[in-house]
């Protein structure tokens, strides 16, 4: 059940800038880049020279449970061995080879280059209102040279599907992600839709400890090809960074930095942990652990947890032991992790921190943090974030080849890999207080920024593409502000609500003038965002609507039931739900304990569809649920069978609730949504379509997000496969007799 409650914080989703002052005798960021940048483009090279030749043992890689690398045998270090030599003897041919290609890749090219910038979850009405206003001026001139367009999301509208239909121009019966989660239906448990990770299936017995022995096995459940795959196998590069769903990466002609599904090294999609003198036995929900913190002799004592211990049987978690020495009148506190030590005042982060976590006989997992510290009087509290994996040092293969997360770390110092890094949940638990969630998704920002700028450099031809996380957890976040009676905002007046929103999309502007900067009129760049926003003011628990109407039935003497449907009666149970926005059939023959006959499912939908389609909220009479959409109707693909049956579309304010997400049946069908996430998109997929904006015209009424894929692989002068399900846009006439 602990892994499940883990696993459910992924539907949370969803944090002043860097502190860069030097405490540890260390160059800060901003130094580092410019000792490495002082040698100029010499330096460079070398790096990249050694990093090509550094042999890529994703095999070597355990899983995020253990998170722990284990090299399996000799004989792996022999095979390394005979690769890189190999490599370095077939480097000069390897390179000739590729020369020629890309020599003749851009011959039917509309653009030699194309940049695509994607602001998860950037809003058309706001884009327009703000550009209205004047507070946009760069995506002003995008829109007034080329295009801005309400851009169609996917059904249904939340970002690991839309991402991935980005990506592989299909719809999700042929990619196989349908929500954050999908569920087991031998035991209606849910499990992360994104990767399967498993470990060692072999163990060595040495004494009291059990040594993994063999590779771990990644595999990744999004199916369908990326569009960079066929740009590579025509010999035009890409540089990928932060892109949702690329987890584990594929190889292909480019680097590839994974985004969004990347776990922590807990094998979380990110538990904070909040370390404390208060006595309290109260529990987060979820993302988050409560460590406590001892005082002896003027020094605090405490721990941030780690992994499990891969190799002793029910050893629990390994752990990272930090002292505290609280200076109360100046309001501050020394730490000292390791063999890392730093003072940080009230209110203020650390930088990141190697986090090592010692299982015993040599194993190391590797890691890194940054602190936060809460207070130091007359309580100690710290913050702590989730433990990522340290791209410096990777224990699980993190960017294709597995050098390129290595070699940023080389040229900017650590960065945020968790795929959900700016933590939601902390701020939800109140655990963070908004400044300092803005100051850590800001951080991490700026790290993506300094990214893209060096993909920009180095990728003169073929793709760069960078997607920003930013516009959607701020969104999530600050929704409260922009209404008057939000209920999560009651107690602000209205005349003090931040302009969080506005400023975070008039820094998204400025980041996208910075860019135009760099690129020239040969250059197409697309800004896009794979759905909008709206209000989330109230929930709607459907479990507990299902149960109140008769299709989910509960044990004898039971009215609510545990997370997870731990006390749901299958056997007399008709209609669940999971996630998101995916309504299931319990059928005979597809689900264990199924009753629904499969001759009668048709008509079931239809019964579900007529009850819940407009479904009014009686508390304020306005409709909580304005479609019911049978997936059969647009989902056709060889993965279609592991779809929901029915998708519920709720209207704008409306979402499902949090103990619906979790399988929980509730007594209350709708009741107000007072947590700080307030804005979300997980709706009728009708009501949030994304954003295009683009340098130059394109001629299409609708466009939809699935066209993007062929489209650029059109303009690069290549024919879309046939299996794609979106279309190519077309440039205005103009433009096209001009490249001509």
């Amino acid at each position: 059940m602990k892994k499940l409650c883990r696993a459910g914080a992924l539907v949370r989703l969803l944090a002043s800038p860097i502190n860069l002052r030097n405490k540890r005798g260390r160059p800060t960021l901003c130094c580092q880049r410019q000792r490495f940048a002082g040698g100029g483009a010499r330096a460079t090279r070398f790096l990249l020279i050694a990093l090509i030749f550094l042999p890529a043992l994703a095999h070597a890689y355990a899983g995020p449970g253990a998170g722990f690398a284990v090299l399996s045998s000799f004989w792996a270090i022999f095979v390394a061995f005979l690769y890189s030599f190999y490599a370095l003897m077939t480097w000069p041919f390897r390179q000739l080879f590729r020369f020629l290609r890309r020599r003749n890749a851009y011959g039917k090219a509309t653009f030699e280059r194309a940049v695509i910038l994607g602001f998860d979850g950037m809003d058309p009405e706001l884009a327009d209102r703000f550009m209205k206003e004047g507070r946009l001026p760069n995506l002003a001139k995008l829109r007034d040279k080329g295009t801005f367009s309400k851009l169609r999301t996917t059904f249904p509208a939340i970002s690991p599907v839309a991402w991935s239909t980005f990506m592989t121009g299909v719809n999700p019966g042929k990619h196989n992600i349908y929500d954050f989660l999908a569920r087991d239906t031998n035991n209606y448990l849910p499990f992360l839709s994104s990767a399967e990770i498993k470990g060692p299936k072999r163990h060595i017995k040495i004494g009291k400890y059990s040594i993994p022995f063999g590779k771990t096995e990644i595999k990744a459940m999004r199916k369908g090809t990326p569009f960079w795959h066929w740009l590579g196998d025509a010999g035009i590069f890409s540089s990928v960074i932060r892109v949702p769903v690329t987890f584990p990466p594929e190889k292909f002609q480019g680097v590839l930095l994974s985004g969004m599904c990347v776990p922590d090294l807990k094998g979380s999609q990110g538990t904070f942990c909040l370390c404390t003198t208060r006595m309290s036995s109260d529990k987060f929900r979820e993302g988050g652990v409560r460590v406590p913190i001892e005082r002896k002799n003027g020094v605090c004592h405490s721990y941030v947890p780690g992994p499990d211990n891969p190799l002793k049987e029910n050893a629990g978690e390994v752990r990272m032991d930090f002292e505290i020495k609280p200076e109360p009148e100046s309001k501050q506190a020394r730490f000292v992790v390791g063999s890392e030590k730093f003072t940080l005042k009230v209110g203020e982060y650390s930088e990141w921190i190697t986090a090592e976590f010692k299982a015993g006989m040599g194993f190391t997992a590797h890691g890194i943090c940054r602190f936060y510290l809460k207070e130091v009087s007359p309580e100690v509290e710290v913050y702590v974030t989730p433990v990522n994996i340290d791209p410096g040092h990777p224990d699980l293969p993190i960017s294709h080849p597995v050098t390129y997360s290595i070699y940023l770390a080389k040229l900017f110092g650590p960065y945020a890999t968790l795929g959900l890094a700016e933590d939601t949940w902390a701020l939800n638990e109140h655990v963070l207080d908004d400044d300092a969630f803005l100051a850590q998704a800001y951080g991490n920002h700026e790290d993506r920024e300094r990214m893209l700028f060096d993909a920009l450099d180095k990728t003169k031809q073929g793709l760069c593409t960078c997607v920003f996380d930013t516009t959607d957890r701020i969104q999530h976040m600050f929704w409260r502000y922009l209404e008057e009676d939000h209920p999560a905002a009651r107690d602000v007046p209205h005349s003090e609500h931040p302009q969080v929103i506005q400023d975070l999309y008039q820094r998204m502007d400025g980041l996208i003038g910075r860019v135009m900067e760099k690129i020239d009129e040969d250059t197409l760049l697309m800004v896009i965002s794979d759905h909008g926003f709206k209000s989330f003011a109230r929930c709607m628990n459907l479990n507990a609507w299902l149960h109140q109407n008769g299709y989910l039935t509960l044990k004898d003497g039971k009215t609510e039931s545990g997370d997870w449907f731990e006390d749901v009666d299958w056997s007399r149970t008709r209609a669940y739900t999971m996630g998101l926005n995916g309504l299931y059939l319990n059928i005979k023959g597809r689900e264990k304990q199924g009753i629904v006959d499969p001759a009668e499912v048709d008509a079931l939908q239809d019964e579900l569809r007529e009850k819940l389609n407009g479904l009014i909220d009686p508390a304020s009479g306005t409709i909580g649920v304005t479609g019911v959409f049978v997936t059969d109707e647009f989902y056709r693909g060889p993965y279609s069978e592991n779809a929901p049956d029915l998708l519920v579309g709720y209207g704008a304010g409306y979402r499902a609730s949090w103990d619906s997400v979790m399988g929980k049946v509730t007594s209350q069908i709708f009741e107000d949504n007072t947590k700080a996430w307030s804005g979300d998109h997980c709706i009728d997929p009708r009501l949030v379509p994304g954003v295009l904006f683009s340098s130059h015209k394109f001629v299409e009424e609708k466009p939809a997000i699935v066209d993007v894929a062929p489209t650029i692989l059109k303009l690069f002068g290549l024919t879309p496969p046939g299996h794609f399900d979106g279309k190519a846009w077309n440039l205005a006439a103009k433009v096209v007799a001009n490249q001509v």
